[in-house]
């Protein structure tokens, strides 16, 4: 993934990181996300963000899994950081999460509003250089016409062919209206290429299923 001056070094990143947990959303290194922000809990929860490192960690909770009222979580996410900011006249936040690096939940931290996370990076510490391993290209965008037919999406076709590959698999992955294990699947792929090939198969299941529907939920 590219970097920005903005974006801190590996040494730099926190030892504690409040986390979202957003049903069937998936945010990838290299990744843009758009958020809606309403919940109190959330918006006192960027406010926090915006007032040190503006990093925020993105997971998905475990369909059918909960800690009593706290629902679980899986244990890898992403870490974003906030690049866009924007206040509404009805007491929302519009934010944009540019993905940086995914991390592993060492434990959760007591809390009485947002949850906050102990995160392992050390694993993911590749995140924050450009991936430029080879991906079937040829067979990916194939598939990608077959699972844009089946599930009624209309595909740029002309900005699909300009894309550079680690955009293209990263687009795809987060846009893509899958299930969230399958989410989960992409995110802990750990190269281009297995997340190239993990999506490509993806694709081919859903379309021969038609089953490639799934719902973002906030918990």
């Amino acid at each position: 993934m590219s970097r920005t001056a903005f974006d801190p070094a590996f040494d730099d990143l926190p030892q504690v990181l409040p986390i979202f947990p957003l049903g069937g959303v998936l945010l990838l290194p290299g990744g843009r996300l758009p958020l809606n922000i309403f919940e109190p809990r959330y918006l006192a929860m960027f406010d926090d963000a915006m007032a040190s490192n503006r990093l925020i960690g993105m997971v998905q909770p475990v369909e059918d899994g909960s800690d009593g009222d706290v629902p679980k979580v899986y244990e890898t996410g992403c870490a974003g950081r906030i690049t866009s900011f924007n206040e509404t006249d009805d007491g929302r936040y519009l934010v944009t999460l540019s993905g940086l690096i995914r991390f592993d939940v060492v434990r959760e931290l007591p809390s009485d509003s947002y949850r906050r996370v102990e995160p392992g990076f050390a694993r993911f510490r590749d995140d924050m250089d450009e991936d430029t391993a080879a991906i079937d290209r040829e067979r990916l965008v194939k598939v990608l016409g077959a699972y844009f037919e089946a599930n009624a999406i209309e595909g740029d076709w002309e900005a699909i062919e300009e894309t550079g590959d680690e955009r293209l698999v990263t687009s795809l992955a987060m846009i893509c209206p899958l299930g969230a294990p399958e989410k989960q699947a992409l995110l802990e792929a750990m190269s281009l290429t297995e997340r190239a090939e993990t999506l490509t198969a993806i694709m081919e299941m859903a379309t021969h299923s038609g089953d490639g529907e799934s719902e973002a939920k906030p918990h």
